[in-house]
């Protein structure tokens, strides 16, 4: 058999793995739009756009998702349940070792699930993709303080900015997260590195994207393979408000960064005037990252 048969085969064995995964469980696998009308409005992820339809004089512009996320939140106000997604999608201005302009996603979503719920399922859905159960979990603050002795939640922007250039960082940061960031890639994932699977939760607030905050943490987590991040999860947010106002946060400092503000997604936001989302936690995993790792 040739090399990339072999490797062919070693795929598929590894989507079918997937699904078999969620159909025991009675997750419905859905497949939702690409071409979306609004772009994404996170401050680090950029749409692709096109315009369509210009020769029949039907011009308009689209954008290829960054993610299947509110295309699927959008079937669970519907009463979709439980749902996965294995989708391709697409991100402008990334490209490095571990990221691409076009990558493979498993996003899925448990409804009455919460954050640590659905984190003790991904650790069921690891192992049996092969990995060893033996899984670490630490909130993000005990992180800091086990490998950096660094009190995460109570220090302050200038004491973080001080930490920063005593590792010969360069502190010159607009907001607080992005120097935790940055302190979590220099400090923190050479040592979680050495760990075959550490899940970090409880990021702090300012990190919260669109997971539900409670007091100076928000129940997000993210999933490390010897130090390589290949999911980021949520306790999802519910309201219409909610959701407002962290798109128009994540707008303000995309123009303070000088980067295209796009439209908010008004339809969703009307969508969930008229019912909340449901409680439920979902996960984006990055498929070929997963892949990677994942001894088959």
């Amino acid at each position: 058999m040739s090399e990339i048969k072999t490797s062919l085969l070693k795929y598929q064995n590894f989507i079918c793995l997937i699904r078999d995964f969620f159909y025991k469980r009675k997750v419905v696998e859905v497949s939702t739009p690409s071409l979306l009308l609004t772009p994404t409005s996170d401050v680090y992820i950029d749409s692709i756009s096109m315009e369509i339809n210009e020769d029949i004089h039907q011009n308009s512009k689209r954008y290829l998702h960054t993610s299947p996320e509110i295309e699927m939140k959008r079937l669970i106000l519907k009463g979709s349940g439980d749902i996965f997604q294995i989708s391709k999608v697409f991100r402008d201005n990334e490209h490095g070792r571990f990221n691409s302009n076009e990558f493979t996603m498993l996003e899925y979503y448990r409804i009455g699930f919460g954050m640590h719920q659905l984190i003790d399922e991904i650790e069921d859905f690891l192992v049996e993709l092969g990995h060893s159960k033996d899984i670490v979990r630490l909130s993000y603050n005990d992180v800091f303080n086990k490998y950096s002795e660094i009190d995460i939640l109570n220090t302050d922007f200038d004491g973080l900015r001080l930490i920063a250039k005593s590792h010969g960082l360069n502190p010159d940061y607009q907001w607080i997260e992005d120097l935790q960031t940055l302190l979590f890639v220099h400090l923190i994932e050479p040592k979680i590195a050495k760990i075959p699977i550490c899940i970090i939760y409880d990021y702090p607030k300012e990190q919260s994207a669109l997971a539900q905050i409670n007091g100076p943490i928000a129940h997000r987590f993210e999933i490390y393979i010897k130090g390589i991040e290949i999911a980021n999860g949520y306790q999802e947010l519910k309201s219409s408000e909610s959701y407002r106002l962290r798109f128009n946060d994540e707008l303000n400092k995309r123009e303070k960064l000088n980067k295209k503000i796009p439209l908010i997604d008004e339809q969703f936001l009307n969508e969930l005037n008229e019912k909340e989302l449901p409680f439920c936690s979902g996960v984006a995993i990055g498929i070929e990252r997963l892949f990677s790792q994942t001894g088959l």
